[in-house]
C-alpha cells in the first residue's frame, strides 16, 4: 500500500485501536467468506489484511497533522474517499466501504451489530506482479512502460482541474510544502541526511522556486495542476489482467493535487532509485510524447528531489515509531538515507555516464561486489550469467557443470554473451544512464572492447576488481554448490583453471582500476569504491 510495508503481529493497540480487534480480524471466523489464511502489513496509518482473494484495510485512528484519521466518523468518511478516487483508475479493484460490527464479544466485517470501525475492501492483486518486485526481477519491457504512460496520460486528461486544485500547484504552495519538510526532517541531520546534504537541497529548492516561478505559473494557467494520484510509485502499480495504479492519496488534498510534471518526476524518481534510470527517460519521453507536455522536462529534476526528500523524511519517521524493532529501524535508517542520497544527487550538475566492469576469478564475490555498488549508486547491473542462460534458453539457477571452456561456457557462447552484454550497455549509455557489467572479463580481450565501447560512447570506464584469500573463495564455491541458488556455475574445479588463463589488469590507469577486497564486511567494500569515485562528475548516478 502507500507506506512502507512490515508484517507481523499487530502492536498493542496504537493510539487507540483496540488490540482485540486486531486480533479478531486475524480469525478467519470474521469474514462472511472461506479464509484460508490471513496475513497482517502494517504502515504507519493502516492495518492491512491479506485474506487471500479479498484484502481489508482498517485506518488508524492517528494524527500526523497532515493526516488525522482520529474519530471513527473521520475514519469512514476517507475510507469512502479512498475508494471514490481510486476506483478513478482501478474500478474492479476497489469493491467498497465495509462496516465492522462488534456482536457480544465478537467482531465481524459485515453483518448485524453494532459499528466499531470501517474498511476499505479490495480485491488483493498477485504480489509477484507488482512493478516494484517485476524491476527485481529485471522483468519490466519497454512496452509496459509505454502502456502505463498511455494509462496515465488518459487519467491526467480525465482528472478535475478546478480553481481548488489550481491553488495547490503554485510556486508559494510547493515551497510551503518544501518548508514543511525541512522543518520535519531537522532533527534527523546526523541521522539519516548529513548536514551538508540538508543544507544545500534547501538552498537548491528556494533557488529554482524563484527561478522558475513563472514557468510553474504558466503551467498552473494552462490547466496542468490537476487532481491526480499523488503517490504513484512503483509498489502501487500491478501488471495483472491490464494494468492497476492504487492507493492514491486521499486523506490530503495538498498532496494529491499537484502538477503533472509533479506526478511523472514520482514514478521517474522511483525508477532511478531502483537502478532504472534507462526505463526512467522512457517514461519520461513516452509521457511527453503522448501528452505533448513538453514543458514537463523543464521542472522534472525539482520535482524528482522534492519527491524523493520526501520518501526520505516517510522512512525516517518509520524509525520514531516505538514498535519498531531494532532490524526494521536500521532498514529504516538505510532506506532514509539512500532517498536522501538520491534527492541530492537531483541538486548537482552531471558530466558522463559511467561504464563499470567487474573482473576478478570464480568465487571472488563480484556479482555481490556490482549489485551492493550498484544500489548505492541507483544504477542497473547486468549479469554474464543471466545473458548467457537466456543466449542458451536455460532456466538462470538451473546448473549446467560444463568442462572449462566447454558448452554454454565455450568461447563461441562466449563471445556471444560478451556481445549481448555491450549492446545493452551501449543503449543505456546512450540514454546518459550509467551501468555495470557484471561479469568475469578475466581476458584482456574482452575488457579491451569494454573499454573501447566506453571511449566510443563519451562514457567514464571503470575496472573493479574483485580478489580475496583463496581459503574464503573456496568456502564460498562449496556452499554456492550445496545451495543451488546462484545463477552462477563456478565451483572449485573451475577456480585453478581460471587463475592459470588470467590476464592481469592493463585498460585502466590507477584512478580507474579498483581493487577491492570482498573478504571485509561488504558496507566497508562498497564505501572504499565509493569514496574512490568522482560523483559529481558521472552522469547518470546518485552520490
Amino acid at each position: 500500500m502507500t507506506e512502507a510495508r512490515s508484517a507481523g503481529q499487530p502492536d498493542q493497540g496504537e493510539r487507540g485501536t483496540p488490540t482485540s480487534l486486531v486480533q479478531a480480524l486475524l480469525d478467519p471466523c470474521a469474514y462472511p467468506h472461506p479464509v484460508e489464511s490471513i496475513d497482517l502489513v502494517q504502515t504507519h496509518i493502516s492495518y492491512i489484511f491479506l485474506t487471500g482473494n479479498d484484502v481489508y484495510k482498517v485506518k488508524k485512528p492517528v494524527d500526523f497533522g497532515f493526516l488525522d484519521f482520529t474519530t471513527l466518523e473521520k475514519r469512514r468518511h476517507f475510507c469512502h474517499e479512498e475508494v471514490r478516487l481510486n476506483r478513478r483508475l482501478s474500478p474492479a479493484t476497489y469493491l467498497g466501504v465495509v462496516e465492522i460490527n462488534r456482536r457480544g464479544e465478537t467482531y465481524h466485517v459485515g453483518g448485524q451489530g453494532e459499528v466499531v470501525e470501517y474498511a476499505v475492501h479490495m480485491r488483493q492483486l498477485p504480489r509477484e506482479r507488482m512493478l516494484d518486485a517485476l524491476l527485481r526481477r529485471d522483468a519490466v519491457t519497454p512496452d509496459m512502460v509505454r502502456r502505463l504512460a498511455e494509462k496515465v496520460v488518459d487519467f491526467h486528461r480525465r482528472a478535475e482541474a478546478s480553481a481548488e486544485s489550481a491553488r495547490y500547484g503554485g510556486a508559494e504552495a510547493v515551497r510551503c510544502n518544501w518548508q514543511e519538510n525541512f522543518t520535519q526532517t531537522e532533527k534527523y541531520i546526523g541521522v539519516t541526511i548529513t548536514e551538508r546534504q540538508y543544507r544545500e537541497t534547501r538552498d537548491y529548492a528556494s533557488r529554482v522556486l524563484d527561478e522558475r516561478q513563472a514557468l510553474m505559473e504558466s503551467r498552473r494557467a494552462q490547466g496542468r495542476v490537476r487532481d491526480c494520484h499523488g503517490d504513484l510509485h512503483a509498489a502501487q502499480i500491478c501488471f495483472t489482467n491490464g494494468i492497476e495504479v492504487i492507493d492514491c492519496i486521499e486523506f490530503n488534498e495538498r498532496f494529491r493535487c499537484c502538477d503533472v510534471a509533479s506526478e511523472i518526476a514520482f514514478l521517474a524518481m522511483d525508477l532511478d532509485f531502483h537502478g532504472r534510470r534507462d526505463l526512467s527517460r522512457l517514461w519520461v519521453d513516452a509521457y511527453g510524447a503522448l501528452s505533448g507536455d513538453a514543458g514537463l522536462q523543464g521542472l522534472l529534476d525539482f520535482y524528482k528531489c522534492y519527491l524523493a526528500y520526501v520518501r526520505g523524511k516517510v522512512a525516517s519517521f518509520q524509525m520514531d515509531s516505538p514498535h519498531v524493532d531494532a532490524a526494521a529501524r536500521a532498514r529504516a535508517q538505510e532506506t532514509a538515507r539512500r532517498y536522501f542520497d538520491l534527492a541530492y544527487s537531483y541538486t548537482r550538475p552531471r558530466g558522463r555516464p559511467a561504464l563499470f566492469i567487474t573482473t576478478g576469478l570464480v568465487g571472488t564475490g563480484k556479482t555481490t561486489l556490482a549489485h551492493d555498488v550498484a544500489e548505492r549508486l541507483g544504477v542497473r547491473v547486468i549479469s554474464s550469467d543471466v545473458v548467457r542462460k537466456e543466449l542458451a534458453a536455460i532456466p538462470p539457477t538451473e546448473r549446467r557443470f560444463e568442462p572449462f571452456d566447454r558448452g554454454i561456457y565455450s568461447p563461441e557462447m562466449t563471445a556471444q554473451t560478451y556481445d549481448a552484454l555491450f549492446a545493452e550497455a551501449r543503449r543505456s549509455l546512450a540514454a546518459g544512464q550509467s551501468v555495470i557489467l557484471d561479469a568475469s572479463f578475466r581476458l584482456a580481450h574482452h575488457r579491451k572492447l569494454a573499454a573501447a565501447l566506453a571511449e566510443g560512447m563519451s562514457a567514464e570506464f571503470f575496472v573493479l576488481e574483485a580478489v580475496c584469500p583463496e581459503a574464503v573463495i573456496m568456502e564460498r564455491l562449496q556452499k554456492r554448490v550445496r545451495e543451488g541458488r546462484s545463477p552462477s556455475d563456478g565451483r572449485p574445479e573451475i577456480y585453478a583453471a581460471q587463475k592459470r588463463s588470467y590476464d592481469p589488469v592493463a585498460e585502466a590507469d590507477s584512478a580507474h582500476h579498483l581493487v577491492v577486497d570482498t573478504s571485509r564486511p561488504r558496507e566497508r567494500a562498497v564505501d572504499d569504491v565509493l569514496r574512490r569515485l568522482p560523483l559529481d562528475a558521472l552522469a547518470g548516478v546518485k552520490g
